[in-house]
């Protein structure tokens, strides 16, 4: 029997983040392999006119959830939807439910956290900072509590270029920048946030550098763990393969290059795509949830859940995968197209990249008006172009991440548990997942029927025979500009000639 089903099963477990991607995959295999846990609280603010409960209904009424219900039917009497918002004090949560909360948890998993590159350094530093140290005050005061697992990412110290599973200092101490954010105004605050984040590339990742600290001052006598994911992907095998539900990260990416929107990308092609399954993340969490809580650490252990130095995968070879899928030709064929290196460093300046992409959509969106259709292509392109240029720094890098506690916490399971919980990403196979992956996108994410890909390929031959008029069209006018205007070029052209 799993020793980590049977530690989960009558515990009552507060997950933040909850009815976030990985909230959601983490709910789903704790109700799956352990149906007797007591009770999952979630923190949940009501949104667009729903009410708790409706939202947790929505959560439950997915097919994520499907197997669930098979081994725990009454799965929706065992999620305690607490009202909270995590921007306020004590999350604004009331004295009952904060009494439950303090009197019953046994383990935290603290998920909660702001994505956004660009959000605003104040609200980053409330919700990835301020909150996270809230909850720790919380957690100091639950009699009951066994462990205290924080998700931070692999990219908090992405200023280095090999990352240890270490806690790395800040410059500037979080007290000193959570006091400083209570008094100053927003002008102030934007103006200075450039010289504070240095050589991070963003706001978010520089933010959740600060949580970790946080975590290790704020500690005081709490068994605690960190787990630094890098990029989370679509579920590899659980509970189905390529499920996935939002935008973020790669999964625009992949929308957008799939449907031919994208047809190149300012990248290096040899640069690892560290992609990490959601379900791999999940496993290693409710891993680290038991070790933590029965073993007890003497100190705060840092677990990177990466996929880059034990089993590699480039971007040039994840983006022609993805052409292959959406087009469902042979991988061969695919990597012979002219476009295949949509990820390759093939364009010089960011307006080149701009022109080629912007101009081919406004011509579709004149395409769509001629034809009485509503003109979408250039607002959808301006979208995919902002995306991909916030992700520019991290498609252009690799790095090295140790894995020595993640591999030490492997070695600690039994084969029962490495096999229920499986986190060894050397036995990923990268073709079989992002085929998977993509397909996912298409199924769980834009609803698609996979009956309608030969409609989609020749939505795609229309969009690509567009790109190249334009490109043919931009070559021959610059070419008789040149011709006009310098000798050397009508040299070159007689010549040819």
């Amino acid at each position: 029997m799993s020793m980590i089903a049977a530690f989960y099963g009558g515990k009552s477990i507060l997950i933040t983040g909850a009815t976030g991607f990985l909230g959601k995959v983490l709910m789903e295999k704790l109700f799956r392999t352990s149906p007797d846990l007591k009770v999952i609280y979630i923190l949940v603010r009501p949104k667009a006119g729903q009410t708790l409960q409706q939202r947790v209904f929505q959560i439950l009424n997915s097919k994520l959830f499907e197997k669930v219900k098979e081994v725990c039917p009454n799965v929706h009497e065992k999620i305690r939807a607490i009202y909270a918002d995590l921007s306020q004090n004590d999350f604004a949560i009331s004295k009952e439910d904060m009494q439950e909360l303090l009197s019953c948890t046994n383990i935290i998993f603290h998920c909660a956290a702001t994505v956004r590159f660009d959000d605003t350094l104040r609200h980053a530093v409330q919700l990835n900072v301020t909150a996270t140290r809230q909850l720790l005050l919380m957690a100091s005061q639950m009699p009951k509590l066994e462990a205290f697992i924080h998700i931070s990412t692999a990219y908090s110290n992405c200023n280095l270029k090999h990352i240890d599973e270490v806690i790395y200092p800040c410059p500037v101490e979080p007290k000193k920048i959570i006091d400083s954010l209570e008094w100053l105004d927003d002008a102030i605050i934007e103006e200075i946030a450039p010289k504070l984040i240095r050589d991070w590339p963003n706001i978010y990742t520089y933010t959740k550098a600060l949580g970790e600290m946080v975590v290790q001052q704020e500690s005081r006598n709490l068994n605690i763990a960190i787990i630094r994911p890098s990029i989370v992907g679509a579920t590899w095998q659980e509970p189905f393969p390529g499920w996935v539900d939002n935008i973020n990260g790669p999964n625009g990416l992949i929308i957008a290059a799939g449907k031919g929107f994208l047809r190149a990308l300012k990248a290096t092609p040899k640069a690892v795509a560290d992609l990490i399954p959601v379900d791999t993340v999940v496993n290693l969490m409710l891993a680290v949830g038991w070790y933590t809580a029965v073993h007890r650490p003497k100190s705060t252990l840092v677990y990177h859940s990466t996929s880059g130095n034990l089993n590699p995968c480039n971007w040039h070879k994840m983006g022609v995968q993805v052409l292959a899928t959406f087009e469902k030709i042979p991988l061969e064929r695919a990597f012979r197209r002219p476009y295949a290196n949509f990820t390759s460093n093939n364009f010089t300046s960011q307006y080149w990249n701009a022109v080629s992409h912007r101009a081919p959509a406004i011509i579709y969106d004149c395409y769509l008006r001629l034809t009485g259709r509503k003109p979408r292509m250039t607002k959808v392109m301006n979208q995919i172009l902002r995306t991909a240029s916030m992700l520019e720094y991290f498609i252009n890098r690799s790095w090295e991440w140790s894995t020595y506690n993640t591999e030490m916490l492997m070695s600690e399971l039994s084969p029962e548990d490495q096999r229920v919980f499986n986190f060894d990403v050397r036995q990923l196979n990268w073709l079989e997942y992002i085929e998977n992956y993509v397909l996912g996108v298409k199924k769980y994410l834009l609803k698609e029927d996979m009956a309608g890909i030969p409609e989609a390929k020749q939505h795609l031959k229309r969009l690509r025979n567009i790109h190249y008029l334009f490109n043919t069209a931009l070559f021959l006018i610059v070419w008789r500009l040149l011709i006009a205007r310098s000798q050397m070029a009508r040299n070159v052209w007689f010549f040819i000639m």
